[in-house]
């Protein structure tokens, strides 16, 4: 009879790795049967050697350190592909993006890359040459922003369920070498986990290896991630105070170095945009309008998206000014897929002069240009489908004026993708073209593609816009995918399954390229790495 048990149990396994969930919902059912419950009734020692197996697990995945092992499989491995498409060939996109003078190499220095917010690499990414996947477990945490040091080492500003912590991570193995622990969640901010943005999305690494993190506190910590000889060790050099500028009821959302080196712009949850100067205390302006996106920077100052209207800023007299203001269009309406009633992509600054944003309108989002030296409107067209269309990821630039946007519309919590749900889903580049001494804005092409919550990346080097995709199934798998696709043409190139399950989902953790050339996705239980193998 044990015999028969444990064939039957590993039976189930077998058929839940290879099927997913619905093999999980047939051995249920065959419960419902008498005789089958009968036959599998297990006695007590049988219970205690089950009940010691789940114990010994969970206690092992809490005392192994981070790193140490990979991110557990999901169900469905036979009824999802592995790799979908072909190698690609490179296509090199020819676009300038200028380096920022205090932010470490462009690609290597914030979420969103650079100064800009290009979201594009200079270096290359996988072309899906026999692609080699592998993964890291971290526990219930996702390293949202990464960027690398001097000595090519991952710094990693990562959220957990009790608060932000930032680790440096060997690019290789995958396993930090050192952690440091920042301020707990406060619960002040009335969001859920996944939805908290405050102190642990954001941070951004300047031309001496130093990071600088907005907390939960209302500071901003200065961190040296080299001791000693160079060795990598995290430790905070100072902390800068601003609770004179950022209230109880408030938290600092993003940062980001001003152009001309004389400080750090700050924007917090409830629309407060302040500066801290190398001297004196931090100054700020409140906008009176939430703001739930990062920021980028150019020569001329600061671009800021709040859920009333899209403004550029500078520093006068010491303190930020508004330079313009525009109103976008705004439904109200806290979009599925979004985060906030509002714009969801941070300001994308590009070389033709032009900062490009979408809207919040209804029935269907807009891709817009605006004039980055008096924020008039010069173009903007509608994308995806009616009253199925939103965006809380930036735009990534792929031209002086040409964009890709997402559509991440029906992604509304981390378990929206489970059991193979299905999405509107789609991609499109967008041109702002010249036409009749000013510029139009066009759709160039679309793509199907479902990337329910990610940040796509370009590398300049080959032309591919890299994204984290899923692919829903009648089989209930959600199956998680790098995809990589034509910048010029908007093909699909190749898509390498990373794996299946929730514990795979990425929830709006960004597409990060290693100086490598190495492709990594913080995913919400770890991180993920795709490289061609040759």
């Amino acid at each position: 009879m044990r015999f028969t048990r444990t064939l039957l149990l590993l039976g189930v396994a077998a058929a839940y790795f290879a099927l997913g969930p619905w093999a999980l919902l047939a051995a249920i059912l065959l419960l419902l049967v008498p005789r089958v419950r009968h036959e599998l009734r297990p006695n007590r020692k049988q219970l205690l050697v089950l009940v010691g197996v789940i114990a010994s697990t969970a206690a092992a995945i809490v005392v192994i350190p981070d790193g140490r092992l990979p991110i557990p499989p999901g169900g469905g491995l036979l009824v999802t592909p592995s790799y979908v498409g072909s190698p690609a060939t490179p296509h090199p996109i020819d676009l300038a993006i200028p380096q920022h003078p205090g932010l470490a190499p462009n690609g290597t220095s914030s979420m969103h890359n650079d100064g800009w917010a290009s979201d594009a690499y200079p270096g290359p990414g996988p072309l899906g040459n026999d692609p080699e996947v592998d993964s890291s477990w971290y526990g219930i945490k996702e390293c949202a922003t990464l960027a690398f040091d001097s000595r090519e080492r991952m710094i990693a500003l990562c959220g957990a369920v009790s608060g932000p912590v930032m680790h440096i991570v060997d690019p290789d193995s995958m396993d930090p070498v050192d952690t440091l622990g920042l301020p707990g969640r406060t619960g002040n901010t009335g969001k859920k986990p996944w939805e908290d943005l405050c102190g642990g999305a954001y941070f951004y690494l300047d031309n001496q290896d130093t990071a600088f993190v907005g907390t939960t506190v209302r500071t901003i910590a200065v961190v040296s991630t080299s001791g000693a000889g160079g060795y990598p060790k995290l430790t905070i050099e100072r902390t800068i105070d601003l609770a004179g500028a950022v209230p109880k009821d408030d938290c600092v959302i993003a940062l980001m170095p001003d152009w001309e080196g004389n400080g750090t712009w700050f924007v917090s949850r409830h629309g407060r945009v302040g500066h801290a100067g190398t001297s004196g205390p931090p100054t700020v302006l409140d906008l009176k309008e939430d703001i739930s996106n990062s920021i980028s920077v150019d020569k001329g100052g600061l671009y800021v998206v709040t859920d009333g209207a899209f403004y550029k800023l500078a520093i006068d007299a010491g303190r930020p000014k508004v330079l313009w203001r525009t109103v976008y269009r705004n439904s109200g309406i806290d979009k599925s897929g979004q985060l906030s009633p509002g714009s969801g992509t941070t300001p994308t600054v590009l070389p033709s002069g032009l900062v490009a944003i979408t809207d919040n309108a209804e029935p269907r989002m807009n891709v817009q240009f605006y004039r980055a030296k008096d924020g008039s409107l010069v173009c903007e067209v509608p994308v995806f489908g009616k009253r199925e269309s939103s965006t809380d990821n930036s735009l990534t630039a792929v031209g002086d004026a040409s964009v890709i946007v997402e559509n991440n519309y029906g992604n509304d919590n981390p378990l929206s993708a489970a059991l193979g749900r299905d999405f509107p889903g789609g991609f499109a580049r967008v041109d702002a073209v010249p036409s009749a001494g000013s510029r139009e804005c066009k759709v160039a092409w679309t793509n199907d593609e479902i990337g329910p919550s990610t940040v796509p990346k370009v590398s300049l080097a080959n032309g591919l816009v890299y994204s984290y995709t899923v692919r829903p199934n009648r089989w209930g798998v959600a199956a998680w995918y790098v995809t990589a696709m034509s910048a010029a043409t908007g093909k699909s190139e190749f898509s390498v399954r990373t794996g299946t399950g929730t514990m795979f989902n990425n929830h709006g953790a960004p597409v990060t390229l290693a100086p490598d050339g190495s492709l990594y996705v913080p995913t919400l239980t770890g991180m993920v790495r795709v490289r061609d193998s040759s």
